[in-house]
């Protein structure tokens, strides 16, 4: 199977549309896709989503039907999102989802075959769609793989790389993946793009992903827009810097809304139905993490 680029931006074509509204995930891979679609598209970020909280500019709440989520899977119907996990328990499409552009849904990936989950990042899939080819190997490539720990994933699963390199062929991957797979590549990663992380701050833990040949730890970036300016902005000049990448301008947040996160298993939600728990749990937004368990976020008072 092979995903057409021109067939997603006749259908969705409001992911080539200038300067939409949108807000991204409060991490690394939401902060290099905003500095994409800035330079690329010249949207406007209006707003952060952690899954727990929805900070909102006043762009943001006077132009609520028109944002963009990035980097995130929304439920509402009046909503547009585009990201990269799996949210269909069969064949299926929940409602919600047939307005948003998610790498799974148009791949026909579901829970039942979850090993050929969507391996790259929201990025890598912006890159794809826009056809805009990174050809340099230096820290921009470092930045650029690091977004969702692609690199690492590269290495532990090549054969669901390999199988997502032709669903979304007529790219450069392999020049892009070039290296990754080496002692080299760890020591670049080690010794060039964590220090550079951690001396902005950009570094709030480590996830579970090791790499192959020096064991090193991959690094997470989770930031809180209310107290975590200075390290956004310190992100944007980095990918400025080695991307030339135009940053956006910080949103004014002038509301937060609070919500629950829960996590239950898979199986309880089949036995009620995806579509009847979605709706009578007033579901926002929610991922199929593994196979065996169900992350869902709502904003009931």
């Amino acid at each position: 199977m092979q995903i057409q680029r021109k067939n997603i931006l006749k259908r969705y074509k409001w992911l080539s549309e200038k300067k939409r509204p949108f807000i991204i995930s409060s991490d690394f891979d939401g902060l290099i896709c905003a500095s994409f679609l800035k330079h690329y598209l010249n949207w406007n970020l209006v707003g952060y989503y952690n899954f727990n909280s929805i900070w909102l500019s006043k762009e943001a709440i006077e132009n609520k039907s028109q944002i963009i989520w990035v980097d995130l899977n929304i439920l509402p119907m009046s909503g547009k999102s585009i990201g990269g996990q799996i949210v269909c328990l069969n064949d299926k499409i929940p409602n919600g989802f047939k307005s948003s552009c998610n790498a799974n849904i148009l791949a026909k990936i579901t829970a039942k075959n979850f090993n050929k989950k969507f391996p790259f990042s929201t990025l890598l899939f912006l890159m794809w769609l826009h056809n805009i080819d990174y050809k340099f190997n230096n820290v921009g490539k470092l930045l650029i793989l690091h977004s969702d720990n692609t690199w690492m994933k590269i290495q532990k699963y090549s054969k669901n790389i390999n199988l997502w390199k032709s669903i979304l062929s007529d790219f450069n991957w392999d020049k892009l993946f070039n290296s990754i797979d080496s002692v080299e590549y760890e020591e670049k990663i080690d010794q060039y793009l964590y220090p550079r992380l951690k001396r902005i701050d950009a570094i709030s833990g480590y996830s579970k992903l090791i790499s192959k040949h020096l064991k090193i730890k991959s690094r997470e970036s989770k930031f809180n827009p209310d107290w975590d300016s200075d390290i956004i902005l310190n992100l944007f000049d980095l990918f400025a810097k080695n991307l030339n990448w135009t940053p956006p301008q910080l949103p004014y947040i002038i509301q937060r809304i609070e919500g629950k996160r829960f996590k239950l298993p898979v199986n309880h939600i089949e036995n009620i139905g995806l579509e009847k728990f979605l709706k009578s749990n007033k579901v926002f937004s929610y991922a199929i993490t593994n196979p065996s368990y169900f992350n869902y976020t709502n904003f009931k008072l």
